[in-house]
């Protein structure tokens, strides 16, 4: 039997009835050695993975999140239920859990990376599956980190919930859980590849940042974040009455981190008009130096193919089976109805191998260094044939 990756969605309203169509698609009665399940927050029910489970077969991996989005060939959808599954010889996958992470995350992490213990191919990564709104990213990735090493590239993203900032789900096998952290070992005796691509660029003048904490942005250069943020947009204030409106506006201006290989960015989320901060969701270390940043849909689009194509070169030649892509929910919300032009470059560098993900609240991906958590960026895993 030969190795495969599969793919298959449904936007059907019933979410058992959507599983079913959508691991039929990918499954299509092979057995997997692992199936990723990502679906909207509506469909977040154990029948769902009951269903999926019927087609995986009772020694596969089943394992998801709920998302802001799936994204897959030939589709992006905010609703539905988006399966992935892969199996074949040459393939194998362990799983660790952490449970109840939310202030104690780089704990977690190491936890979630322990099912590396298991993997003995030469052809290693690790997959993390987080919740979206537990803070402190970048702490996930770091106790991931301490357990992998420098020589297994991390990857990954955090659980959606259509970015109201409520709850997000993870699912490992027949569970549905919020605030943990999962761990997918993936081993295989062929090359993986790893790709993180943005196009974004900085905008204006470097600043400092003098004061942050958890995630949350209090001063830039000495001064109140917002303030900074409004008068270097031209922005009213007024435009912080509206939540919706003020996220639409930071979207276009996130924060870019100086890093040795370029820029790390961070999503502005929200506003807090009471103490001037600025919502970040994910690490913005107190003492670096940043930038506001700017794109456009071209750029935008332009990362998508990069990321995927530096993945297909990280497999030194070899036939690409598959994709997972990690995208970034924000992403999905500025480029809006140039959604149909991302989809179309990735098509464009893959040709007909196929691929799923989803859109996240953030992306995991370290190939060196113990840095990796990113916002508005893509992230893809290719696997090789």
């Amino acid at each position: 039997m030969e190795r495969w990756f599969g793919t298959g969605h449904s936007t059907l309203t019933d979410p058992a009835t959507a599983a079913h169509e959508a691991a039929a698609a990918a499954i299509e009665g092979r057995p997997p050695v692992v199936v990723f399940v990502f679906c909207s927050v509506g469909y977040h029910v154990p029948e769902m993975l009951a269903a999926v489970r019927s087609h995986a077969g009772p020694d596969a991996v089943v394992v998801g999140c709920s998302t802001s989005g799936q994204i897959g060939a030939g589709f992006q959808s905010g609703d539905g239920v988006a399966v992935t599954a892969l199996g074949g010889p040459g393939l194998s996958v362990r799983t660790s859990m952490s449970r109840n992470v939310t202030g104690r995350l780089r704990d977690a992490g190491a936890e979630a990376a322990a099912c590396l213990a298991g993997i003995e191919q030469e052809h290693r990564a690790l997959l993390i599956i987080g919740d979206g709104l537990t803070g402190d990213q970048h702490e996930l990735v770091r106790g991931a980190y301490s357990v992998a090493g420098a020589t297994i590239p991390l990857v990954g993203g955090c659980a959606g919930d259509h970015l109201t900032y409520v709850r997000t789900y993870q699912f490992l096998d027949d569970e549905v859980l919020s605030d943990t952290a999962i761990g997918i070992a993936l081993g295989s005796d062929t090359p993986l590849g790893v790709g993180i691509a943005h196009g974004w660029r900085k905008e204006g003048a470097a600043m400092i940042v003098t004061r942050s904490q958890d995630g949350r942005v209090y001063e830039l250069d000495g001064e109140p974040a917002l303030d900074v943020l409004l008068r270097r947009l031209g922005l009213d204030e007024a435009l912080c009455d509206d939540e919706e409106a003020f996220r639409d506006a930071a979207f276009l201006h996130p924060l870019g981190l100086s890093r040795r290989s370029g820029e790390d960015i961070r999503v502005i989320h929200a506003a807090d008009r009471n103490d001037r901060s600025l919502l970040c969701l994910a690490d913005v270390p107190q003492g670096a130096l940043a930038w506001l940043m700017e794109s456009d849909t071209d750029a935008l689009v332009e990362g998508a193919g990069e990321s995927c194509a530096q993945a297909l070169d990280a497999l030194g030649g070899r036939e690409p089976l598959g994709m997972l892509v990690f995208d970034c929910a924000a992403r999905r919300i500025t480029l809006g109805d140039a959604l149909d032009r991302e989809i179309a470059v990735i098509g464009k560098v893959l040709g007909d191998v196929p691929y799923g993900g989803f859109y996240t609240n953030g992306e995991i991906a370290r190939v060196r260094g113990a840095l990796g958590m990113h916002h508005f960026t893509m992230v893809t895993l290719a696997l090789s044939s």
